[in-house]
C-alpha cells in the first residue's frame, strides 16, 4: 500500500464506490467489492482497525452466550446468528492461518450438575458448527486431567468441559485484509477524514470532501455510491449526509486487562460463565500475556476515546480470582484496553441493557441521499456482513456479482505453513526466534522484512540492543514501507500490538522507533520530539486512568 501514490488517484480518479472506514466492516466490504470488479475508494480517519477491530478478546467465535439466550429465550434469531458465526469461524482461519489459530477453551465446572448443563451446550454449539468445521469436538475432563491442563485453578474445581473456538490478531487480520483490497485493485488510505458532502439536484451523494489529518490538506473524492462502515461512529456520517436521520447506534463499552502469563500460566483459555453482571468474561492467552475480558456497559461519551478505568480492572480481577488458587496482584496489571461494540438499537430497545442487544448487522440504504450503511455485526462474521452490504451495492448497480471472498486468501497465506519460518532461518540467517516471529506475524510476506535485513545489515539488528523481543528495525521500516504506518501509534498500537499488552516495553521502544519514522517519512528532529512527547502522554494518560491516580 503506497500511500502517497493512492492519494494521487484520489485526486484524479472517479470511483464506483467510496467506503468510509477501515475497521473489520470497511476493509471485508473494500475487498469484497474489489474481487466483483468495483473500482474502490476506502478512507479511514485514523489508522485501520484504530478503533473497535484492534480491541476485541481476539476470538473468532459463534457467541456461546448467544447460544445459551436463544434457547432460554426462545430466540431463533439469536440461534442463526450463532450458526453463521460459527461457519464463518472456519473460513475465517483458513484464509489466514499466520494471523488465525484454533484455541481450546476449558469451562471449569464446580459439580457434576453444573458439568453436564455446560456440556450439553457446548456439545449443542458444536454440532452448530456444521460438517465443514474441523476443530475438535467438546468432551469432559476429569480434575486430574483439568489441573493438567491449567495447574493454577482453585482446588476445590469438580472439572471442566474443554472446547475449541479460533483466536487470532485482529488488528494485523484487518490490515492484511487492507493490502488485500489493495492488491485487488481498491485504493485504501488511512489518516483521511471526511469534512462534508456533496449532492447533486435530485440530493444524492456524489462526492465527499476529505483532509489528510497528517498535512492537514483537503480535497474531493467522488464516487457513485458513499458506503459508511464507521462502527459505533456511523451516526455521525448517516447524519452528515442527511440530517433528518435518527440515530441508531448504541455504542457499548468493554475492557480487556493483560497480565503475566503465569497467572493462569496455560496455553488453554478460560471461559468464565457467570459473572456479576450476567456476562461471559474470557481469560486467553495473548502475546505471551493474559489477556482478560471483557465488560459491557453503555458508553455515553461520543466520540471520546474510551479507557481503561481503575473500578474495571478491579471488576475484571474479582471475577477471575475465585477461579484460581493463588491470589492476583493488582499491581501486576501490564496493561489494558477499552473499545466500543457498534450495537444497533431502535426506539423500542431503549431500556434495555446493552448486553442484551443483539449482534447482528443492519444494511440500510437511505433513500434520500443514497448513503448505505453497514451497521451492527462482530468480527467473526465481517466477510458475511461485507457479503450483504455489496449485495446491496450491486442490486443499485443492476448487478449480480457473485461473492469470491468465501475462498480468497489473504496477504501472506499463499504458501504458508507451520514450518515456513525454516525457510527464512535458511534463506537470510537470522535468529530462529526472529523468524518465528515474522512467520507468525506476516506468513508469506515475512520474506520481504528478511530481504531488507539481509540487504542493509544494520536494519537486522534488534530494535533495542539486549532485548529478548524479537521485533527488528527492518520490520519497522516495512510497516512503513508497506503497510501505510505513519505514526508512532500506527506502529506501536496496531501493528506491534505493544501499546495494547505492554505499557512498559512500549515506552521503552517509542524513541528508537521515532528515528526510523524520521528517517523513512522525512520528519524534521522538532517533528519527531513533538511527536514522541505527545505519545508519551497519552500512555501516561492510559496508564493513570488504570491505575485510578491522576497526572
Amino acid at each position: 500500500m503506497d500511500r502517497n501514490f493512492n492519494l494521487k488517484r484520489f485526486r484524479n480518479e472517479t470511483f464506483d464506490i467510496c467506503i468510509i472506514g477501515g475497521g473489520a466492516s470497511g476493509t471485508g466490504c473494500a475487498l469484497d467489492a474489489a474481487l466483483r470488479g468495483y473500482k474502490v475508494a476506502l478512507i479511514e480517519r485514523d489508522d485501520f482497525a484504530a478503533e473497535t477491530s484492534s480491541k476485541s478478546t481476539k476470538l473468532i467465535h459463534g457467541g456461546v452466550r448467544y447460544l445459551e439466550q436463544a434457547f432460554k429465550n426462545l430466540d431463533f434469531a439469536q440461534l442463526k446468528q450463532v450458526k453463521h458465526g460459527l461457519e464463518e469461524r472456519q473460513i475465517v482461519l483458513e484464509n489466514a492461518p499466520h494471523l488465525a489459530q484454533p484455541l481450546a477453551l476449558v469451562t471449569p465446572v464446580r459439580n457434576w450438575m453444573e458439568g453436564m448443563y455446560f456440556r450439553v451446550g457446548l456439545t449443542l454449539y458444536g454440532w452448530f458448527a456444521g460438517k465443514k468445521d474441523t476443530l475438535p469436538t467438546s468432551r469432559f475432563l476429569n480434575k486430574k486431567a483439568l489441573f493438567e491442563k491449567i495447574p493454577t485453578l482453585h482446588p476445590n474445581t469438580y472439572g471442566g468441559i474443554l472446547y475449541y473456538d479460533g483466536q487470532f490478531d485482529d488488528a494485523r487480520y484487518c490490515l492484511a485484509l487492507a493490502q488485500t483490497a489493495n492488491e485487488a485493485g481498491a485504493v485504501c488510505v488511512n489518516h483521511i477524514e471526511v469534512i462534508d458532502f456533496q449532492k447533486d439536484s435530485n440530493h444524492k451523494l456524489i462526492g465527499a470532501t476529505v483532509q489528510d489529518t497528517l498535512t492537514q490538506e483537503s480535497f474531493q473524492i467522488q464516487a457513485k455510491v458513499f458506503l459508511n462502515c464507521t462502527g459505533a461512529g456511523a451516526d455521525w456520517i448517516r447524519q452528515k449526509a442527511n440530517p433528518k436521520q435518527v440515530a441508531r447506534m448504541r455504542p457499548s463499552k468493554g475492557v480487556h486487562v493483560l497480565l503475566p502469563y503465569a497467572v493462569l500460566n496455560s496455553q488453554q483459555a478460560l471461559m468464565i460463565p457467570k459473572t456479576p453482571d450476567g456476562r461471559i468474561v474470557f481469560a486467553v492467552p495473548f502475546e505471551n500475556k493474559l489477556m482478560l475480558g471483557t465488560t459491557d456497559e453503555p458508553y455515553l461519551k461520543g466520540q471520546q476515546e474510551p479507557l481503561l478505568e481503575h473500578q474495571e480492572v478491579d471488576f475484571l480481577i474479582e471475577t477471575l480470582q475465585p477461579y484460581l488458587a493463588e491470589t492476583i496482584d493488582k499491581q501486576s496489571v501490564i496493561s489494558g484496553f477499552a473499545g466500543l461494540r457498534p450495537l444497533i438499537g431502535a426506539p423500542s430497545s431503549q431500556g434495555k441493557a446493552t448486553k442484551r442487544l443483539l449482534r447482528d448487522h443492519e444494511v440500510e440504504v437511505d433513500e434520500a441521499t443514497g448513503l448505505i450503511s453497514l451497521l451492527g455485526g462482530k468480527w467473526t462474521t465481517y466477510r458475511l456482513m461485507a457479503q450483504d452490504t455489496i449485495d446491496a451495492v450491486d442490486a443499485l448497480f443492476q448487478k449480480n456479482n457473485p461473492c469470491k471472498t468465501a475462498s480468497q486468501r489473504l496477504v501472506g497465506a499463499e504458501g504458508y505453513d507451520e514450518n515456513f519460518y525454516k525457510k527464512i532461518v535458511e534463506k537470510y540467517h537470522l535468529e530462529e526466534d526472529i523468524c518465528i516471529y515474522l512467520a507468525r506475524k506476516y506468513g508469506t510476506r515475512a520474506e520481504s522484512i528478511a530481504q531488507l535485513a539481509l540487504e542493509q545489515p544494520f536494519l537486522a539488528r534488534r530494535l533495542q540492543p539486549n532485548s529478548t523481543l524479537p521485533i527488528t528495525k527492518a520490520e519497522i521500516v516495512y510497516q512503513i514501507r508497506a503497510e501505510s504506518a505513519c505514526t508512532l501509534r500506527d506502529i506501536l498500537a496496531r501493528r506491534l500490538r505493544l501499546e495494547n499488552t505492554d505499557w512498559a516495553t512500549t515506552v521503552q521502544f517509542v524513541t528508537p522507533i521515532s528515528h526510523l519514522l524520521a528517517v523513512e517519512l522525512d520528519w524534521s528532529e522538532s517533528y519527531r520530539v513533538k511527536a514522541v512527547m505527545e505519545y508519551q502522554a497519552l500512555l501516561q494518560k492510559m496508564v493513570a486512568t488504570a491505575n485510578g491516580s491522576q497526572l
